[in-house]
């Protein structure tokens, strides 16, 4: 008896864990100087899931940039916004034991498919373009691991703000296949 109601502990215990494991606050990390880059929380919104910076760290791996202190703008999307408070990832659905999505590379103005596991503690997170990819490392935050200055994010409160690559508005709009010559040359008039 005593080892059926400590089963049903367990297993209770373990039910937050089971709903969606890559909710939560995660730093990327470089390859080459294994220095963090960026904090990252993933959140669900509107049955999908989402990732928004919640800042960027210096090169000695300090938290700086937050979306408190907003410094550094994301070159590669419309309107130069702050990389901290931009989503990178959106639109992830799960698909067996992986999420995909969407994924900007902020300072190029990239966009890929993403594919977002777990594996063990740590998320993988790959941005691809067909077969072709990389797999980028994340290690979960801890309380402990933020700065004393910096207040933790409400997750369930985040709302998405999709980057549009700078590369998506020089494209020109098609003329509509319903104008007539005469609205077609007179709107590209207006766009010189």
């Amino acid at each position: 008896m005593k080892t059926f109601w400590l089963v049903l502990c367990l297993m209770a215990s373990s039910l937050p864990l089971m709903g969606a494991p890559i909710i939560g606050l995660w730093k990327s990390v470089n390859e080459e100087t294994n220095k963090p880059e960026a904090l990252v929380g993933i959140y669900k919104h509107q049955g999908k899931f989402f990732g928004k910076i919640f800042g960027t760290f210096n090169e000695e791996g300090v938290l700086e940039d937050t979306i408190y202190t907003p410094r550094s703008r994301a070159p590669g999307v419309h309107g130069d916004p702050y990389y901290s408070g931009l989503d990178i990832i959106w639109d992830l659905k799960k698909k067996d034991d992986r999420y995909h999505g969407r994924i900007c590379d902020p300072e190029k103005g990239k966009i890929y498919d993403a594919e977002v596991w777990r594996e063990g503690p740590d998320l993988v997170v790959r941005g691809k373009i067909f077969f072709f990819g990389r797999n980028q490392t994340w290690l979960r935050v801890a309380d402990n691991d933020l700065p004393s200055h910096f207040k933790k994010p409400d997750l369930q409160k985040a709302v998405p703000n999709i980057p549009k690559p700078k590369s998506e508005s020089k494209k020109k709009e098609k003329p509509n296949k319903h104008d007539s010559p005469t609205q077609q040359v007179a709107d590209s008039k207006i766009e010189k």
